[in-house]
């Protein structure tokens, strides 16, 4: 039914636009209701009366011997307003101003609107700015702890063989000022006697001055200075022995007493850390 359908539309198309009308109402009403029940014969036969009708009004007039179709005609045929323009495009648009300005072209305001979005971003990068700044500042140390991180010690009133214990960051420092004797006893030492092998000018800035951190290797305790057997450091809780250069020489310790970082400053002083 579909095909004898559309091959009649095709062939009357241009020739007789009454009786396609009529005959798509028939073909709209014998289709439908097969789709549908109850009430869709109505539904239906007003679809196919208000197609016709469109149909109507959209071929006004169609030439007997070809050419172009005439415009089609909407007067008094009841459709709505958005059919209309559908049937019949203009570029004449009628603006309703009641709710709303419509600006002339290049009064619409943009500087204004460009001020504003620049104004906004600046406003959104500076506080993500600010927000990393404070992030940064929040993870450094504190001014006291920084103060903590170094220490500055005067060795002016160190007499030769003297060792003193100063506290750096929580540790204590052992600082002794060596004779050449025990300069000359440490640098003697073979490596090959040691359990970690270092040389003692490896362990120094200047040989005069010895300087380390007072925590033994072992189960970190704090030896003690001037004892042991080798005129160094003992620790007394497990027994091992350290050498004038801080060297362990016997016992359970695997590692020399550690080097903290330090330099010499004028004056006879010396920054640790």
């Amino acid at each position: 039914l579909q095909t004898s359908a559309q091959s009649k539309w095709d062939v009357s198309l241009h020739t007789d636009i009454p009786h396609t009308a009529s005959m798509m109402r028939r073909v709209a009403a014998q289709l439908l209701p097969r789709i549908s029940q109850g009430s869709a014969q109505t539904q239906a036969g007003a679809a196919a009366s208000q197609y016709g009708l469109i149909l109507q009004n959209t071929f006004a007039s169609a030439p007997s011997s070809g050419g172009e179709l005439v415009k089609p005609h909407t007067a008094s045929t009841g459709l709505t307003t958005t059919t209309k323009l559908s049937l019949s495009p203009s570029n004449k648009i009628t603006y309703n101003e009641h709710n709303h300005v419509r600006f002339e072209p290049g009064q619409e305001g943009r500087p204004f609107a460009y001020f504003v979005q620049m104004g906004g971003r600046f406003v959104y990068a500076s506080a993500i700015r600010l927000a990393v700044l404070k992030v940064v500042v929040s993870l450094s140390a504190a001014a006291d702890t920084l103060a903590l991180s170094s220490l500055e010690v005067d060795l002016g009133g160190m007499a030769e063989g003297q060792t003193i214990t100063v506290k750096w960051r929580g540790k204590p420092v052992f600082i002794t000022q060596r004779s050449d004797e025990m300069i000359a006893e440490a640098a003697a030492v073979p490596l090959s006697d040691l359990k970690d092998p270092q040389k003692d000018i490896d362990r120094v800035v200047d040989p005069k001055y010895l300087i380390i951190i007072g925590i033994c290797t072992h189960l970190g305790c704090v030896p003690i200075a001037g004892a042991g057997n080798y005129n160094g450091w003992f620790c007394p809780c497990h027994g091992s022995h350290y050498d004038s250069s801080g060297r362990v020489r016997e016992g359970p310790a695997p590692y020399n007493l550690e080097i903290p970082e330090y330099k010499f400053m004028e004056g006879g002083k010396v920054l640790i850390g």
